[in-house]
């Protein structure tokens, strides 16, 4: 039975591992641009094209702080400036980076229920302004240091300017509520719209 239970933990281990290696792989790959024509990002003072729309990409996380965990690796990114984004439209690509800022919050909310992002930790912001051809386009959105990406579709109207907001989804582990110290385990992502405001070229 100790060698079956032996077996079985190892097992585990390899299959864990590979998954992370796959999604480790495939952010990769999406970080590389097979096209440059589907997106540009905004320019302050020029007006949108007729046939784009504008999109606010927006993401907010939290980390650990460098050195949390005495077995995480040299490379490691948590809690450390240049926290690489990935996001891939249609098969162009780009890596957006954010800084972040040291927080430290309370660790339960007014109701006495832990937050998720409680505690002292790193917080990085993303904020992009792009533009899009209005109509269908595939997104890929990666987080290299957490191996960990999402894929989804959006379809844009003309004459609307769009607002994405890409929320993580904390790791919850054994009893334990979510929190961002576990690692992000997947994105949950929320799209508004408004009728456009300012004229077309």
């Amino acid at each position: 039975m100790k060698r079956l239970l032996t077996c079985g933990f190892w097992l585990c281990l390899i299959f864990a591992l590979a998954g992370c290696g796959t999604g480790a792989r495939e952010i990769a790959l999406k970080s590389q641009s097979e096209r440059t024509d589907v997106f540009k990002e905004v320019q302050e003072g020029v007006p949108i094209p007729k046939e784009f729309v504008e999109v606010t990409i927006t993401s907010s996380i939290k980390t650990h702080l460098e050195g949390f965990y005495l077995l995480e690796s040299e490379g490691s990114l948590h809690g450390k400036p240049g926290y690489p984004f990935v996001i891939n439209i249609d098969g162009q690509a780009a890596t957006w980076k954010a800084d972040g800022q040291r927080e430290n919050t309370p660790t339960h909310d007014e109701n006495g229920k832990l937050s998720p992002e409680g505690g002292e930790g790193m917080r990085y912001n993303l904020q992009k302004r792009i533009l899009l051809s209005a109509g269908s386009h595939k997104i890929f959105f990666g987080l290299p240091a957490e191996k960990v990406s999402l894929q989804f579709e959006l379809t844009l109207r003309e004459k609307e300017t769009y607002f994405l907001e890409l929320r993580p989804v904390y790791i919850a582990r054994g009893k334990l509520s979510r929190h961002f110290l576990h690692g992000v385990e997947t994105f949950e992502f929320v799209l508004r719209s408004n009728s456009r405001q300012t004229p077309d070229l």
